[in-house]
């Protein structure tokens, strides 16, 4: 088993819009001590013209903790990805992966496969701004663009420009036709080709994502790639966090047990006094395949937002749902 500290990709959890905030994030750390975690992304301006502390605060637990930005300016995100690095981030990632018209609209996102060059100043920019790791997350093409072509090229252009760490997402993006749902899963993924430019760059780091959706995939790409990264397999069965630290990477495993996680969240958002659904959204799949999960579902959902909605409430549901389930122990979602 490769050591922790060669292994900092090993796996991650993928940034995800609306869904990986920090509240995401103090939750899926109460399942997983070595995952990496990923913020959403967050647009350059946002940070150098809006509410930072709203849009960068997080726990100090959740690291290790990296933040993705979306942008174009070679300046702008550079003073940005300074902003991130002097808040804590443990890694800043530029987002040239995602599809969404908002994205494309914005000249950022899965759009700047097609400009390499400007890709390279935008890294070589923000790894100038800061000390700690500069990475990329990316498709292996968009369009009409040929993989095979368009992707040794991209990687060469950027690892020139300083980037040494490549998450990608091995599907192409299609910007006009399917929208971001379908850019999930219609276009076909390419894990040859990832590994045949990983083999042709063997310096560099390479993280493989998408259609990753359990944890024995992972394992099984992880003889291949530096790194894995899942999304919403990750988000919507988190219980199969609780065996990462294990299984992924060879360190002692989390003592799993639903309630006690529950009991966690629920003193935190207390102490923080955070409203109980910033949470609770993200905790829906917490019993996922149990005995109860659909009321579990159901009850947050429902009843997450209303005024008795507090610790103890929280508490007793869960206590509730895992008396169904045998204790709420179990270890793992298949």
């Amino acid at each position: 088993m490769t050591p922790l500290s060669n292994a900092p990709y090993r796996f991650c959890v993928a940034p995800m819009i609306d869904w990986t905030d920090r509240y995401c994030r103090f939750f899926h750390r109460q399942l997983s001590r070595h995952a990496r975690l990923y913020t959403e992304m967050i647009v350059d301006e946002a940070i150098l013209r809006g509410d930072a502390a709203r849009l960068l605060d997080f726990d100090t637990s959740e690291h290790p903790v990296a933040l993705q930005l979306g942008g174009s300016y070679p300046e702008k995100l550079a003073a940005a990805a300074r902003v991130g690095a002097d808040w804590g981030y443990d890694e800043i990632n530029l987002n040239v992966g995602c599809p969404s018209d908002r994205v494309q609209s914005g000249r950022f996102g899965a759009c700047l496969m097609r400009e390499p060059g400007l890709v390279a100043e935008c890294v070589a920019a923000m790894a100038e701004a800061v000390s700690v790791p500069v990475t990329v997350k990316s498709r292996i093409g968009v369009d009409d663009q040929e993989p095979r072509l368009i992707l040794p090229a991209f990687i060469g252009a950027v690892a020139n420009a300083g980037c040494t760490t490549f998450i990608i997402h091995a599907r192409k993006a299609w910007l006009q036709g399917l929208s971001p749902r379908e850019n999930r899963t219609i276009p076909p993924l390419d894990y040859d080709l990832v590994a045949e430019v990983k083999a042709d760059n063997p310096t560099l780091t390479f993280v493989l994502n998408g259609g990753i959706d359990t944890l024995d995939a992972a394992k099984t790409h992880l003889e291949t790639f530096d790194g894995v990264m899942l999304g919403r397999a990750a988000y919507e069965r988190p219980a199969l966090l609780a065996d990462v630290d294990e299984q992924v990477f060879g360190a002692a495993p989390m003592e799993f047990n639903r309630v006690e996680i529950i009991k966690t969240v629920a003193t935190h958002f207390e102490t923080v006094n955070t409203p109980l659904w910033r949470y609770g959204q993200h905790m829906l799949g917490l019993f996922h395949g149990c005995p109860g999960a659909r009321t579990w579902r159901r009850v947050l959902s429902e009843e997450g937002r209303s005024p008795h909605a507090n610790a103890s409430w929280l508490t007793a549901l869960g206590q509730e749902i895992a008396a169904l389930s045998g204790g709420g122990m179990e270890g793992t979602a298949a």
